[in-house]
């Protein structure tokens, strides 16, 4: 129940972060994002003629409020979906581990690509925290549950044996 409750409140806390971002992106609607990106630059102390500030003002440049709109719907319903897995999770729903579980493994071919194309802690991080939810989804719908089921039975079930029946 431990490891479900940890999952649940990793999914909660990610479902949480990308709601803040779909409000960040819905605070942008109706305003220039050259000049958020150059303020947020300049707040950084970040030289805005490096490569890497060129290519963010550049990007900023082409963004429309219908991208932005976009985006945030698109935001909103990967945070709704997050919080109804960490709801689930952590009432031990069995659909929401196989939810964790599809969900996760969606995400492990990329995790790896992007492993082999740039190897990092962080990408080592990430690779090996999703797979370990993966496999540990998969446990509980497999091997695990019959497992507990079987130790619960046994525990309440008198031994007819040792009763001498």
């Amino acid at each position: 129940m431990k490891g479900l409750r940890t999952v649940a409140s990793f999914e909660f806390a990610k479902g949480l972060a990308v709601l803040l971002l779909a409000f960040g992106l819905i605070s942008l609607i109706h305003r220039d994002p050259w000049d958020v990106v150059e303020g947020t630059l300049e707040f950084l102390h970040i030289d805005p003629y490096r490569h890497f500030a060129q290519a963010l003002l550049e990007a900023a440049d082409r963004i429309t409020d219908t991208n932005l709109l976009s985006a945030a719907g698109i935001a909103l319903i990967y945070s709704a979906l997050r919080f109804v897995e960490a709801y689930g999770l952590w009432n031990a729903c069995p659909w929401a581990e196989w939810l964790a579980f599809a969900s996760g493994a969606i995400y492990l071919p990329f995790e790896v690509i992007e492993l082999m194309a740039t190897p990092s802690l962080l990408h080592v991080s990430i690779l090996v925290v999703n797979l370990a939810v993966v496999l540990y989804m998969l446990y509980l719908r497999t091997w695990g549950r019959s497992r507990d089921a079987r130790k619960d039975r046994d525990a309440y079930e008198p031994n007819v044996y040792e009763a001498g029946g």
